[in-house]
């Protein structure tokens, strides 16, 4: 299934291959429309006017061209033009920088972003399951045939209403990842999650990593099947550049206590604190 180089744009001007093109303009349209190429991509959080984490995520996006056609990436070049945009646009507030690569494009744009509010993070979030098991899970590439299952899931009404995430169920109904994002499980003093090679690798995820370590608390490799959880009395949250850190609350209408475990709330603290240096060390 093809799908356009841009999509759910914000703003009256895009970038693309060292220009900056019009919103009405012939190329922003050609590009607004399916088309065949493979377009890697990956979605930055501005927060203060800084590309989060930008680092990261170049590094993920040339491993995914790597893994299909592997043509030359220069993450530098990118990585400049990318913040030389954001100011060119005069860029204000909190969003998302939206960075599609195809073999002979660079396109940026500003997208609809997704950042939860101040109640998603104090009572926690509501999902619904999809069971689907992603091919080539490490490398970010638009497939259609996901996208479209991914949303009609989060159509799907539950008893909480309308998801804010959709969690993703292998062949054996265990829970591995978020749709777009990390999921973790923590289960007495242990935090657990899906082995690297079942998951896209994200961003924030290696911040979580980071703000266990120093937070002296174990990750183990492992997998559970909503039933398993409930057993367990597991506390559930997903990370992701959007996200951040969100606890889950309802898992297709099942209720998990997240908000008030402890663990949860210590590991979101180290996120955050070592959000804002990083935001401190770039301005």
């Amino acid at each position: 299934m093809n799908y356009p180089i841009i999509e759910k744009p914000l703003g009256d001007r895009y970038y693309m291959n060292g220009e900056l093109i019009s919103s009405d303009s012939i190329p922003a349209e050609e590009m607004s429309r399916p088309s065949p190429e493979v377009k890697y991509y990956e979605t930055v959080r501005i927060k203060d006017g800084i590309l989060l984490f930008i680092e990261d995520h170049m590094a993920r996006l040339a491993k995914s061209v790597k893994g299909i056609e592997d043509f030359p990436v220069d993450t530098s070049f990118i990585m400049a033009e990318a913040r030389k945009y954001v100011r060119d646009i005069a860029f204000a507030g909190e969003g998302n920088l939206r960075i599609v690569l195809t073999s002979d494009k660079l396109v940026f744009h500003i997208c609809e972003a997704n950042i939860p509010s101040p109640d998603h993070f104090r009572f926690g979030i509501n999902t619904n399951i999809l069971n689907w098991e992603r091919v080539d899970p490490n490398l970010k590439v638009f497939r259609g045939d996901y996208k479209a299952a991914v949303a009609e899931a989060f159509g799907r009404v539950n008893k909480q209403g309308l998801p804010y995430e959709v969690l993703l169920t292998d062949r054996n109904d265990k829970i591995y990842e978020g749709s777009k994002s990390n999921f973790f499980a923590v289960i007495g003093d242990k935090v657990y999650s899906a082995p690297d090679d079942k998951i896209l690798i994200g961003i924030t995820r290696s911040r979580v990593m980071s703000s266990l370590d120093k937070s002296g608390i174990e990750l183990l490799t492992g997998t559970f099947t909503l039933a398993e959880l409930k057993q367990a009395d597991a506390a559930l949250f997903v990370s992701s550049t959007p996200f951040d850190i969100l606890p889950i609350s309802y898992v297709e209408g099942y209720k998990f206590n997240s908000v008030n475990n402890s663990i949860l709330t210590q590991i979101s603290r180290e996120y955050q604190a070592a959000t804002e240096e990083y935001i401190m060390r770039n301005k």
